[in-house]
């Protein structure tokens, strides 16, 4: 040993120097080495294996150890500048600075992960207030950074910062107006993953997949994703489709035009033939009674077809749809409001509108559904005498003579 130190003293001053820079360097990678690949190894079985979160913020904080060494370790290299040693030692104290922010930004993930395997997870998504955190953990790193560097106190800047207050305004307004934004949907229960949402100001139409603190996407049913400014969605509307799927049914609300020309009324010959129709019976037995009452105590003895109330078709009709869709079993009544209804004649026909709900909520079903109740109703239309209006088309026109 005392022949290593003589020989070590023998050494130019330069040559010390770098011997001891190497030493130092050294015994910061072994430090390192030791730490990240032996210590943290034997100790993953205790760590979350379901994520490598986890892992990642232990190894961020094994890397301020190294760093410690380096800034302590730093004044006992002999013959190095005053000022060469102060600047390493700034920059090794600077960097365990941003080695704990990050460990602390891979802390706040892996706590971000874990709210996220809760199964109530998405109604209360808490990535913004966690991107938030981030934020000032590493402003507060930066200002610590900053401060170690050029060694001064973290009031100084501070105090420096407050100056600044209308810059950092306008630099951070979007995330602000995030971060408001953020805790009124959060708070307001407003948005949630996995909700379909629609915005056509911003041509989005789908699924909720990601809430951020910046932005929310959106995953559109043709597999593209569009990227929403949180505060857009505080500051502009937007439908949520979250009710439909929580209420179980979802709404059926189409009319068919009816061509004016085809209502009328019903001889008894034709009002017999629709006896033949189930869903009819108790609708045709009551229309009966109640016309023929009406009838007996208003004419009175007035034999003129023209005065008397009659059926109609198109009444027939509609009472017929009622009836079917309560048959049907694909359609739910379980407070939902069912109805068949006539909107205002328009020149494209009379519209007959059926709104109804069907008993699942998943769109294929829904879509099926509503096909199979629509070509039932366009098909028995004939039954009624009743025809669905439709403009005249080339077709129509072919066997029209001109002149």
């Amino acid at each position: 040993m005392e022949q290593a130190i003589a020989l070590f003293n023998a050494q130019p001053p330069w040559a010390q120097s770098a011997l001891g820079l190497a030493a130092l360097a050294l015994v910061a990678l072994l430090v390192n080495f030791i730490l990240k690949k032996v210590i943290l190894r034997l100790a993953a079985p205790f760590l979350d294996t379901r994520t490598l979160t986890a892992d990642k913020a232990a190894a961020r904080l094994a890397t301020v150890a190294p760093l410690l060494i380096v800034a302590n370790g730093i004044e006992l290299v002999p013959n190095l500048p005053k000022t060469v040693w102060l600047l390493i030692q700034n920059i090794a104290e600077a960097s365990i600075v941003l080695s704990i922010a990050m460990a602390i930004s891979k802390a706040l993930d892996y706590v971000e992960e874990l709210y996220r395997r809760r199964p109530d997870a998405h109604m209360r998504p808490i990535k913004g207030y966690v991107q938030v955190l981030k934020i000032v953990v590493y402003c507060g790193a930066v200002i610590l950074g900053i401060s170690a560097l050029i060694e001064q106190s973290p009031l100084l800047l501070l105090s420096g910062l407050g100056a600044m207050a209308a810059v950092l305004l306008l630099v951070f307004k979007d995330t602000i107006l995030s971060l408001v934004a953020s805790v009124q949907l959060t708070s307001n229960d407003m948005l949630r993953v996995g909700d379909w949402i629609e915005m056509p100001g911003m041509n989005a139409d789908g699924d909720v997949i990601d809430i951020a603190l910046h932005t929310v996407k959106v995953q559109n049913f043709d597999k593209t994703i569009t990227t929403i400014p949180t505060y857009k969605l505080i500051a502009e509307s937007y439908r949520n489709w979250r009710g439909m799927s929580d209420a179980g049914g979802r709404r059926i609300k189409r009319a068919l035009p009816l061509d004016q020309n085809s209502v009328r009324f019903l001889s008894d010959s034709e009002v017999d033939v629709l006896r033949r129709f189930r869903l009819l019976t108790d609708y045709l037995v009551g229309k009966d009674k109640e016309l023929a009452e009406w009838n007996k105590r208003e004419l009175a003895g007035d034999a003129n077809p023209v005065n008397a109330r009659r059926i109609t078709n198109i009444g027939t009709f509609r009472a017929y749809v009622i009836a079917y869709l309560k048959a049907h079993p694909e359609l739910t009544d379980k407070g939902f409001t069912l109805l068949v209804r006539q909107l205002s004649p328009t020149p494209q026909g009379l519209p007959l509108e059926i709104y109804c709900f069907t008993n699942t909520t998943e769109w294929a079903e829904y879509e099926r559904i509503q096909a199979d109740i629509f070509d039932h109703l366009i098909a028995i239309l004939p039954e009624f005498g009743l025809r669905l209006f439709q403009e005249p088309s080339g077709l129509d026109l072919a066997g029209l003579k001109v002149g």
